[in-house]
Formats: structure tokens, C-alpha cells, sequence
């Protein structure tokens, strides 16, 4: 589904952010990427939803080149890949049914659609009770459950989960590990950055270890190193 081929990127100033990467990633995979702060985790993350595009090298979604999808195009390839992030992003005007409905709206989704759909999702993360409840009103964890109903709104073939347990405690941190682990079951492909090792430990399955823009283990669950 995803294939970096020989993929490097500099930013001003000739900063290295990755160099060389070579990786695959599978229709339906779960896959945890680890490493340091700086270890360019984001960055390759950046590349898959084409957030930056590579400086030397191709990156493949479904065989297609990131660098040939139109400006025009780009809003309908990101429905395809759903993304959460550390800061929840949220609009904390808006309550939890106002939040997820947003992603629709601004695609110019119906509004029977709209009413159908939100519910759904907002049930799947736990949050069917909480609808009408405002960011303010929700625990940390919560609110990390209104981005990941956000993001899985569209039905995306793959999420992309930056950090998204690093504002959270233990508890919270594990709750949206399993339900990211229960998305990837129902068969969306699943990538979960992180420098918390217990994050990917309780995730338990293919681990890339980052590290100075380069990657330095790929391995199955429980046998990757760390530097």
C-alpha cells in the first residue's frame, strides 16, 4: 500500500531530516514506528499524507507517486488517510458530534449523511453518551477520541497516528492503543509514531526503529532494538 524507494529529505539550512529510506508498508498492517525526538519520525509521517513532499527518492500510495498527485487532487487523496496528532486539534467551540461532523461538512457531505454517520463513529470510540459534551467537559483522554472519530469519519484506508498518546497518561494511552488495534482488525492499515516504548509495546506488532533520519531495525513484535 505505502513504499518509500530510495527516500531522502533536507530542509533549509541542509538539515537532514531522512536519509535514504527504503520501507513497505502492507494493505491492512499495523506498524509502530520508534525513536528519539529529531529521529524524523514526523517527517516520514509528513511524506505519507504528502503534508512535504521527498527531496530525492518516490513515495508510493498504492503504487501512485505522491509528487503526481494535483494541488487540486490533494483534499481527496487525504480522505484517504486519516490522521491524529499529539494536540488534539480540536475546535473546542464545538462539541464532540460538531467536531467529527466538521470533516464532512467542508467535504460538502449531506446533512442526512451527517446524522447518520457521526453517531456511528462517535460510538465505535466510546463517546456515543458524549456527543453533546464540549473538549472542556472531557477528560485528555476523551478528547483524543473526538480526533480519532474525526479522522476515521471519511472510513480512510490508513491512519496515521503521530504521537497521539503523548499528552495522555498510562491508562488513557492504552485505551486508544486498543482502539486503534480494533480499527486495524475491522482492516484499516494502521501506523503509530511514537518515543514511548510502552506504547509500542502494548501495541505488540511490526516495530521501525528510527534514528538521525535513517532506519536502524524493522522487526516483528518484541524483537526490535532500540540504539
Amino acid at each position: 500500500m505505502i513504499r518509500f524507494d530510495q527516500v531522502s529529505k533536507i530542509y533549509k539550512g541542509d538539515f537532514s531530516a531522512l536519509e535514504n529510506i527504503n520501507l513497505e508498508i502492507k494493505d491492512g498492517e499495523f506498524v509502530s514506528i520508534i525513536g528519539a525526538s529529531g529521529a524524523g519520525k514526523s517527517s516520514l509521517l509528513k511524506l505519507i499524507y504528502a503534508e512535504e513532499m521527498p527531496t530525492s527518492g518516490t513515495v508510493y500510495f498504492e503504487e501512485i507517486p505522491t509528487s503526481s498527485i494535483t494541488r487540486r487532487k490533494l483534499p481527496f487523496f487525504r480522505r484517504s488517510i486519516g490522521t491524529i496528532f499529539q494536540d488534539f486539534k480540536l475546535l473546542y467551540r464545538k462539541t464532540a458530534f460538531e467536531n467529527v461532523a466538521f470533516a464532512l461538512e467542508v467535504s460538502g457531505a449531506p446533512q442526512s449523511e451527517i446524522d447518520e454517520n457521526v453517531p456511528q463513529i462517535l460510538e465505535i470510540v466510546g463517546l456515543g453518551g458524549k456527543m453533546d459534551k464540549y473538549p472542556y467537559q472531557l477528560s485528555v483522554g476523551e478528547q483524543q477520541r473526538i480526533s480519532l472519530a474525526r479522522a476515521l469519519i471519511h472510513r480512510p484506508k490508513v491512519i496515521v497516528a503521530d504521537e497521539p498518546t503523548g499528552n495522555l497518561d498510562p491508562v488513557s494511552s492504552w485505551e486508544i492503543v486498543k482502539l486503534l488495534l480494533k480499527i486495524n482488525e475491522l482492516g484499516t492499515t494502521v501506523i503509530l509514531a511514537s518515543h514511548d516504548k510502552y506504547v509500542i509495546d502494548k501495541a505488540g506488532r511490526r516495530v521501525i526503529v528510527m534514528e538521525d533520519g535513517k532506519i536502524t531495525d524493522d522487526s516483528e513484535k518484541g524483537k526490535y532494538k532500540l540504539a
